[in-house]
């Protein structure tokens, strides 16, 4: 790499969503400490949702067959899934909310929307509109 061309971690873009990544992750943990975010997405899915395939809440949540297995396991020990043999093939699971993951869903959206905000804070609402739009555009 040339003297006139360095590379300056600070500007790299994986490293500032990291930074980002890691703000919004202490400000979520703050707000809702019964849960992290990728349990809390599993909990909203499931409401929004309804009971799904594991597999299929693992797409929805955007995680892998491997780490949606892995925070399903943990939601379930918790008490805020129910897993159940699918009725029409009873090799898959279902996953659904239970009536504890209703009431924890229930009782923390609003701080999770608090959450989005504070998050986004530094930012002008003109900003806070672009960069959810830009950064919709990367996924």
């Amino acid at each position: 790499m040339e003297k006139s061309d360095p590379y300056r971690l600070d500007e790299q873009v994986g490293y500032i969503l990291r930074r980002v990544t890691q703000r919004h992750l202490a400000i979520f943990s703050d707000a809702i400490p019964q849960v992290t975010t990728t349990q809390f997405a599993v909990l909203a899915r499931l409401s929004e949702l309804g009971p799904q395939s594991q597999n299929q809440l693992g797409r929805e949540t955007s995680m892998d067959a491997a780490t949606i297995k892995g925070v399903v396991d943990r939601l379930s020990r918790q008490g805020l899934v129910v897993i159940t043999p699918d009725p029409e093939d009873k090799r898959r699971l279902t996953v659904g909310l239970s009536e504890a993951g209703k009431t924890l869903f229930s009782e923390t959206r609003a701080a999770a929307s608090a959450v989005s905000v504070k998050t986004l804070e530094p930012l002008t609402q003109d900003e806070r509109v672009s960069l959810l739009r830009l950064l919709s555009k990367l996924c």
